[in-house]
């Protein structure tokens, strides 16, 4: 198992810090964040992240994807860029990009329910998208990976099942995330190596956080409010070391990449502590 550090935990640092200072912990790769993000004075999660490489140019900036990484003895586990399935030209950018750069996989997003929009519909035309991104990434030896994600159409291995059966796994494949899915729901009481298994074949790269429901006040009538946030790998409602021990039981042995958006630590700190917790939940499973 390979544990690689998603570059959009980092908005304080360069690219050329986050590699240095990732191979000084001991992380095995990275995942980039690349987003055509808004500016900010002060460096956040998503506006004026330092750890960021712009969509637009991409192409231009390939010897510091591939090479940053590389100079520090670090791996690529994947890109993520948040581009849609739709957005067939930005795809067939990014997927080159991978190919070129030996990241292989990228994160690609899913639609998110709309009231103007039919269930079916959107699920037909993601379908269709996929087929599509298929045929672009097949001869580049790249791999489309479908991130579960709270919110979105896929936000089950359930449903992420459903849409990609059929398709050529190699190509077409899913990302489980603990942090979503515990967001979501998962698919039932302690269920996290169904999960997996329902995945099966398209079980491609994990990503991990935690996330935490809290009870936030009462409507008039007294019924309960709640709200989901961000919370450390220790401190959230996912468990990390159960995750792990379902990891195994599925016999998946690939890459782990953490997401980190809290700020009780300082950023070098915390990033240390998460390596070191995965490291032990993976080694006690």
């Amino acid at each position: 198992m390979k544990f690689s550090l998603f570059t959009g935990n980092c908005p304080e640092w360069t690219p050329a810090e986050v590699a240095k200072n990732a191979a000084a912990q001991g992380w095995d790769g990275l995942e980039w964040r690349i987003a055509d993000q808004p500016e900010a004075e002060t460096p956040s999660f998503w506006a004026g992240n330092r750890a960021t490489f712009r969509l637009t140019g991409l192409e231009g900036n390939i010897g510091d994807v591939a090479g940053l990484p590389r100079a520090h003895g670090l791996a690529l586990s994947g890109l993520a860029p948040y581009v849609p399935f739709a957005d067939h030209q930005n795809a067939e950018r990014v997927l080159k990009v991978a190919a070129e750069t030996g990241a292989k996989r990228v994160r690609f997003t899913s639609p998110k329910p709309t009231d103007d929009v039919p269930f079916d519909t959107l699920w037909a035309k993601a379908r269709a998208d996929l087929q599509v991104l298929q045929e672009i990434a097949r001869p580049l030896g790249a791999q489309v990976v479908i991130q579960i994600h709270h919110g979105n159409i896929v936000s089950t291995s359930s449903s992420a099942r459903r849409l990609v059966d059929g398709l050529d796994p190699d190509v077409i494949a899913v990302m489980h995330d603990l942090g979503n899915t515990t967001i979501e729901g998962r698919e039932g009481l302690l269920s996290l190596k169904m999960g997996l298994e329902i995945l099966g074949p398209y079980l491609a790269h994990i990503h991990i956080k935690n996330a935490a429901w809290q009870q936030v006040g009462v409507d008039d009538d007294g019924a309960a409010q709640w709200k989901w946030s961000w919370a450390t790998l220790r401190k959230g409602m996912g468990d990390v070391k159960a995750y792990f021990k379902a990891l195994k039981a599925v016999g998946y042995d690939g890459w782990v990449t953490l997401e980190e958006f809290t700020t009780e630590l300082p950023l070098y700190e915390r990033l240390a502590d998460d390596l070191a917790y995965l490291k032990a939940a993976a080694a006690a499973a």
